[in-house]
């Protein structure tokens, strides 16, 4: 049986006091939540999170690494350094860094081979843009982006990481896809992993992200092949984003 993952994604938001008021709220509420929780945060919070979290039952993460060990790379940040403080997760191939910062589905394999040779776990982001499903390729653009990081690091990577489901479109819009599709769409990721380790496809953690909230979560992860969430805007409010976690 999967367990559910519930993963907020701060973004560019946060400060200090910020951080220790909404950390403070969500560890409050910690008590009634069965699922995994995590919480993703800006590199210069890491610090102050992994001090504020050690111990708790709530795992933490960054939103971003260099696909490079070291080296001559000016403001960029490697999967060992996150590893100095302690994160456990770290995202790759979100839409923003595919679409604002021109990263390739071979740049986020790369990045996501970097993750897992530091021990860390990687939250794949994969998903559609608008044009992209009103054309009827979701599956086709899906399907690249997976195949990008099984061709490098193999179909059994996928048993050390998670994918999160986030169709471009409903980022940070409001508009959230429906529970049939989003479930279409996990349900096609598992499949489509399952031809390859049916194994590897049963225990596999499919997210799904984008404009999930405490109204909408109980029906989104109510469906059989939604293990979570991958929680933007919402997790900046400690109710909302425990209401969210408690969903699951």
């Amino acid at each position: 049986m999967r367990r559910k993952l519930v993963a907020g994604n701060w973004k560019m938001h946060g400060s200090l006091a910020e951080n220790e008021a909404l950390l403070s709220g969500i560890l409050a509420g910690m008590g009634s939540v069965t699922a995994d929780v995590a919480v993703c945060v800006p590199f210069p919070y890491l610090a102050q999170v992994q001090a504020k979290l050690t111990g708790s039952a709530i795992a933490w993460g960054a939103q971003n690494l260099s696909q490079q060990a070291k080296g001559a790379f000016t403001g960029e940040v490697s999967a060992n350094m996150l590893k100095d403080f302690a994160c456990a997760y770290v995202i790759v191939g979100h839409s923003e860094r595919r679409a604002i910062y021109g990263e390739s589905d071979e740049l986020v394999a790369e990045k996501y081979a970097a993750a897992q040779a530091a021990g860390l776990t990687p939250i794949l982001c994969v998903g559609e843009t608008l044009n992209e499903r009103e054309g009827c390729i979701t599956e086709a653009v899906v399907a690249r982006q997976m195949d990008a990081v099984i061709a490098k690091c193999g179909v059994s990577s996928l048993a050390r990481a998670v994918v999160a489901y986030e169709p471009v479109w409903a980022i940070g819009t409001g508009v959230t896809a429906t529970p049939d599709q989003a479930q279409a769409v996990h349900a096609f990721i598992r499949a489509k992993v399952r031809e390859l380790d049916a194994v590897v496809a049963e225990g596999l953690v499919i997210q799904y992200g984008g404009s999930m909230k405490a109204g909408n979560a109980v029906e989104l992860l109510g469906q059989p092949d939604i293990d979570g969430g991958l929680i933007g805007g919402a997790a900046l409010n400690a109710e909302e984003f425990l209401a969210i976690c408690r969903a699951g």
